[in-house]
Order: structure tokens, then sequence, then C-alpha cells
């Protein structure tokens, strides 16, 4: 399969989790565990049939890096599997994609970043536009249950944050690696929160079926698609096709489950998406 369409199908797979978790009747910290889980075994098999080793000295040494981007991703699939229970899928995704925003703030501090009037310009859009997804102006933040989710996407947004930062301080290990190694402490570090809530894990087939489909599709098989392409692609291609995933799921929530998005809505998807886009563009021509 060409690197393209490998990329491509994977963002697609990403975008549609949203119509998977809302179905699966277990606790979001249920379902982020067995997604990390299953994700994992499925990239050492993968390695395995690949005839590659884990280069366990570079997990030793990245150790404490590994530990907290693990916790964070953990969290983060916890706070946006909450989003998508309490709004509708295209808004809770919308509010998960100002993680960039979130990065580009935090970068001067963390990664000794210049600030520039372009990454002002682009945040200044993404903050716009998250507050015309969550209605602030015309006044329909009322309902609670959709400010809720909005709010349960800005959390998880900044754990993905928290997760791209942490990486850029990972040193001589593999995409793959890295990727097996957060998984598998992520699945570790949520264990005893899983088990500390104390929720039935009784679940009938429908559930089981999209439990299964969210670990082996959502997590093992694209992750694999995307980390067999990242060295087929350049860094700016692969930060367009990332946009096919909050797309698609803005094109799902609103075809297939009918959730509706006002106008301003729109506007403001158009925002956050358009402020991502600029500054990679920029990013690109600089690079």
């Amino acid at each position: 399969m060409p690197a393209t369409l490998k990329t491509i199908t994977a963002m697609l797979i990403f975008g549609s989790i949203g119509l998977f978790v809302r179905h699966i009747d277990l606790a979001s910290s249920q379902i982020a565990l067995v997604r990390g889980f299953i994700g994992a075994i499925i990239l050492l098999f993968a390695m395995l049939f690949l005839k590659k080793s884990l280069n366990l000295l570079a997990w030793r040494k990245n150790a404490l890096i590994l530990f907290i981007s693990g916790g964070a991703i953990g969290l983060n699939w916890i706070f946006l599997f909450e989003a998508y229970h309490y709004t509708t899928i295209a808004v809770a995704t919308l509010t998960y994609y100002l993680a960039p925003t979130i990065v580009v703030l935090a970068s001067p501090i963390f990664l000794k970043e210049r600030f520039t009037l372009l990454k002002l310009f682009c945040v200044i859009l993404s903050l716009i536009g998250m507050m015309l997804i969550a209605d602030i102006f015309t006044g329909l933040n009322s309902d609670f249950g959709n400010m809720k989710g909005v709010i349960y996407g800005i959390i998880a947004a900044a754990f993905y944050a928290c997760v791209i930062i942490s990486n850029k301080f990972l040193k001589d290990i593999s995409s793959m690696d890295s990727t097996i190694a957060q998984l598998l402490l992520a699945s570790i570090i949520l264990l005893p929160y899983v088990f500390y809530e104390n929720n039935s894990w009784s679940v009938d087939i429908s559930s089981l079926l999209l439990l299964l489909t969210v670990g082996a599709i959502h997590t093992g098989f694209a992750y694999l698609l995307y980390f067999s392409s990242l060295q087929k692609l350049s860094a700016q291609t692969v930060a367009l096709f990332s946009y096919i995933d909050p797309v698609t799921a803005v094109i799902l929530s609103t075809v297939l489950l009918a959730e509706p998005m006002s106008f301003m809505q729109w506007i403001g998807a158009i925002l956050i998406l358009g402020s991502l886009f600029i500054s990679q563009i920029f990013a690109s021509k600089n690079a």
C-alpha cells in the first residue's frame, strides 16, 4: 500500500472513533485501558512479523518522559471519550483540536521557541473558533451537557498537548518503540484508577465487538499504518493529511448521526482548522 494511502486510511479511521466509543457501554477509563493494551499488543506482533526487536535500552534512557507521556495519553483518551458522551462528536473533536494552540502557547516556556505575531494571530483565531463551537456568543451554552462536553474536550486537548511537548524530549528512540512504550504505560497507569472506580465489566456482545474494534482497528492497525508511512512522506505532507481526522469526524457526526451544527459553529470549525492550516503552511515555508 502506498505511503499516502496508508496515512489517509489512518486519518479516516481516527476520525471515525467517536462513532464507536459513543455506543460502548463501559466507562471512558475502561475503554482507554483496553484500547491502549490491545493497540500495544498488535504493534508488538507487527514488530515480530517485521523481524524487528524492541530497543529496551532506549526505553530505559527515556523512562521518565515515556511515563509522563503515557499517563497523559491515558487521561487524554478518558476526557475525549467523556466529551463524546456529553456533546456531539463534531464539537468534541474540534475542541480537542485546540491541542496545537495549547502547544504554541506553552512552547516558549518548555521548548524555548519564539512566540511570533503569526502564532499570536493563529491562537486568537482558534480561541474565537472554540468560543463559537461552544455557542458562547449566542447563549446556547445553557445546555449543561453540551458545555460539559466542550470542557472535557478542552481538557483532553491539554493532555494531548502534554503528549506532543513531552515527545519533543525523547532521545534516540524510534517512533514504533516510543508508541508501544507509551500505549503500554498508559494502560498500566490507568489500571489502578479503573479498579478504584469499581465499574462493572459486564457488556453485551455489541459493546464488546465495538471495544475490540477500537483497540484493534482504531489503535493498533491505524497506528501501524501511520508510523509505517512516516519515513516515506515529508513532515509537511503528514501534517496536512492530519486535517482528514477532524473533517471526517464532523462529516460523520452531521451526516450519519444527524447531530446538528449551527451556522456559527461551522464558522468556529473553519477558524480552528484554518488557524492550524495557516500555521502549518508558514512553518513549512520557514523549514
